[in-house]
């Protein structure tokens, strides 16, 4: 991954409705969820839910199925292993391995804020 490109990615989960979308389809990875029930859960209108999951999309953070008449979105694995290699691969003087612990670390509680757009 190069610069513009991580700098893309992480504009893509800069917006609160998209950085929840986005955290709601880990927290169902990796069967994902359909278009309707991400819109419920989150209560954002089908439109403005289609928009933000076409910038996911586009920045390689999710795919997409069509499953009979619904759209079930998912995580890319291997756009969220990109950035992350991205953003950590000259961490710790060279040595990226000694970030992985990071993902096993304890949540630390910070504010957390319900937008609906």
């Amino acid at each position: 991954m190069d610069t513009l490109t991580a700098v893309d990615t992480l504009s893509a989960l800069a917006q609160p409705s998209r950085l929840q979308i986005f955290r709601l389809l880990v927290k169902h990875s990796p069967a994902g969820l359909a278009a309707g029930k991400i819109a419920d859960d989150l209560g954002v209108r089908h439109n403005t839910l289609s928009t933000h999951v076409a910038i996911l999309t586009r920045a390689g953070l999710l795919r997409s199925e069509r499953n009979g008449r619904s759209i079930i979105y998912s995580v890319n694995p291997a756009g969220i292993k990109s950035l992350l290699a991205y953003l950590v691969e000259d961490c710790c003087n060279g040595q990226p391995e000694l970030c992985t612990p990071m993902a096993s670390e304890p949540k630390q509680q910070v504010r957390s804020k319900r937008i609906a757009d």
